[in-house]
């Protein structure tokens, strides 16, 4: 299991989501506003500065088998050819647990 924590642009949100759900086996997604500073080039070469922005952050724990899948989806859709498109985090996951029900690995999905 990966977790994939996604920020991308607010306007792709929908669609990125749209284009998840057609995925067969995709557990569900956390969809949080984000606020981060991120570099930018100012005028001037050489000079850099920190810009606010406002970003929408995924979060999906998937099994290993659909992965791939749901990287490109995220890419694909996401993906405008601008700076400030986002930037995806694929992170292992040990373990994962149902609170209601006790399941545990790929079950608790």
């Amino acid at each position: 299991m990966h977790e994939i924590k996604a920020i991308i642009r607010r306007d792709r949100l929908e669609r990125v989501i749209e284009a998840l759900r057609q995925i067969p086996d995709l557990p569900g997604i956390t969809v949080s506003t984000v606020t981060g500073f991120g570099r930018r080039q100012a005028g001037a070469v050489g000079a850099v500065e920190f810009g606010e922005i406002i970003m929408t952050k995924l979060e999906v724990v998937v099994p290993d088998t659909i992965l791939a899948e749901a990287l490109a989806t995220i890419r694909r859709i996401a993906c405008t050819g601008h700076a400030g498109d986002g930037k995806v985090f694929v992170i292992p996951v040990e373990q994962a647990m149902k609170i209601r029900s006790d399941e545990h690995g790929v079950d608790a999905l």
